[in-house]
């Protein structure tokens, strides 16, 4: 099965998993450490990052680290950013709209 960025991300820990990572490289056990999900769930998501190209493991004598390769987000990024004009709009619209019912509930006042 061949997987993606948008696979890697779909899944809340294994966002959580990324955050972790962007922040510092963990060894597998410290990673597991953050979770309460077995190790075998973290494992599972860990391999799925790595089929994925978001991160890759460095095997330091018998510590396997976790580390990201953010450079491999860019097209979940960019897929992204190109609805984000349009919810910056939406909200813009929304922002402006409770105003008006703020303004009109204090006129009523």
């Amino acid at each position: 099965m061949r997987r993606d960025v948008f696979q890697a991300i779909s899944d809340p820990v294994r966002r959580d998993i990324i955050e972790l990572l962007a922040e510092e490289t963990l060894t597998v056990n410290a990673i597991a450490e953050k979770f309460e999900i077995s190790r075998p769930a973290i494992s599972k998501h860990l391999r799925i990052l790595n089929e994925c190209e978001i991160i890759d493991f460095k095997k330091e004598g018998r510590e396997r680290y976790c580390f990201i390769r953010p450079k491999n987000l860019i097209p979940a990024f960019l897929w992204i950013e190109q609805y984000r004009a349009l919810w910056e709009d939406k909200l813009d619209s929304f922002d402006k709209y409770l105003s008006k019912l703020q303004a009109k509930n204090n006129t009523n006042e």
